[in-house]
């Protein structure tokens, strides 16, 4: 399977909700909606990677990437396109170097639902390095309201990035260097 999916519980999503108001960052127009979507990733990914999302702690990963100081969770809400990118902010990614970022897609089936049901897919679309992520192009993608973002993301398309099924072993990889 190319990307791994990961299903969405109630009880993630009850957990995240409750999480929000102490974790919520407010440098954007980021809604509660879009915190919960960064939270579920981050739960997503851990199932994925630890085996039970319940072995993360979403109270502890801010002013820091989001897994062992080293790995960065990319969330967007969307219906799921292999056409979508990981974007990074420019400010994000001149400011810190997680070793890894991981691109989820919560795939939804309306881009503009604002709710998150049980039984929705969280589909781990790739990942790239912070080196792969600084040699990436720099555009400006607009805000959800329409207009300029007022800032420039770099971004990689989710079909050039590394395959799940080699993350594992990149990551063991890139801690045997030191």
């Amino acid at each position: 399977m190319r990307y791994p999916i990961i299903e969405i519980s109630k009880e993630m999503i009850s957990h995240c909700k409750k999480a929000i108001p102490s974790v919520q960052v407010h440098r954007t127009k980021t809604s509660p909606f879009d915190t919960l979507g960064g939270l579920l990733g981050e739960l997503a990914f851990a199932e994925w990677y630890m085996g039970d999302w319940r072995n993360h702690d979403i109270y502890n990963t801010r002013g820091r990437a989001d897994f062992f100081g080293e790995i960065e969770i990319k969330t967007s809400i969307f219906p799921f396109s292999n056409r979508l990118n990981l974007l990074v902010r420019e400010d994000y990614a001149n400011k810190r170097k997680p070793k890894f970022y991981i691109q989820i897609i919560i795939s939804i089936e309306n881009r503009y639902k604002r709710d998150i049901d049980p039984g929705t897919k969280a589909i781990l679309s790739g990942f790239a390095s912070s080196d792969q992520i600084d040699k990436a192009p720099l555009r400006d993608f607009g805000s959800k309201f329409g207009n300029s973002g007022g800032y420039k993301c770099r971004y990689i398309p989710i079909k050039n990035l590394e395959l799940m099924s080699k993350f594992k072993s990149a990551y063991n990889k890139s801690n045997e260097k030191l």
